[in-house]
């Protein structure tokens, strides 16, 4: 099949991916254009997994206000260069990631994070519950397994479904971001005070 300009043209409007890398995606895919996408999709992946070491150091502190002034985050979200620190595309992204927090109330930035006496608290109400139902054992463990990686997804920023695309986390806008501007990025942390409410920091 022809790889017209058209094509390329889109594939890149959608994944900010270069002209090569669209082309060779495209011709990868014979065409078509939902293989491709997938095609630079993982190579992206692939290729911001690589820069996760590289030290970020430069970066912006996003402030948002929500609802009139009810909720207010502050997140300071890193990349490796000033120059990437001023581009358009990160502070959207930096903005992005604070509009996130507004919304969905993470508590921490990752899933490590997570103080283990949480966790272990969590866990051990599954158990009781499990247990009260009449449940066996084995059953209890995958309830509990399941129930801490739900509580997870809930509670931390970069495992939390994003709010504009459900199908995909925070971490993977990320990523996607990393790939697209060629530095690592990282979620340093952040700040969310709602009126009325004690804020937590993180």
């Amino acid at each position: 099949m022809e790889i017209t300009a058209d094509m390329i043209k889109a594939l890149r409007a959608e994944t900010s991916a270069g002209v090569l890398d669209c082309r060779k995606a495209l011709q990868e895919a014979n065409g078509d254009y939902q293989k491709a996408l997938t095609w630079l999709q993982e190579k992206g992946m692939a290729t911001a997994a690589n820069r996760s070491d590289r030290v970020a150091s430069n970066g912006t502190i996003e402030i948002y206000s929500h609802g009139g002034g009810r909720v207010g985050v502050m997140v300071e979200v890193n990349c490796e260069t000033d120059f990437v620190a001023r581009s358009e595309q990160f502070r959207t992204l930096a903005h992005e990631i604070a509009l996130q927090v507004a919304a969905n109330a993470p508590r921490y930035v990752r899933a490590e994070d997570i103080p283990a006496d949480e966790l272990e608290k969590e866990a051990e109400k599954i158990k009781t519950r499990g247990k009260d139902e009449g449940k066996t054992a084995a059953v209890i463990d995958r309830m509990v397994e399941g129930a801490l990686d739900k509580y997870k997804d809930e509670i931390t920023l970069l495992r939390q479904a994003y709010i504009r695309d459900e199908t995909m986390t925070v971490e993977k806008l990320i990523m996607q971001n990393v790939a697209a501007i060629g530095e690592n990025i990282v979620v340093r942390r952040f700040q969310r005070w709602e009126l009325g409410e004690s804020a937590g920091q993180m």
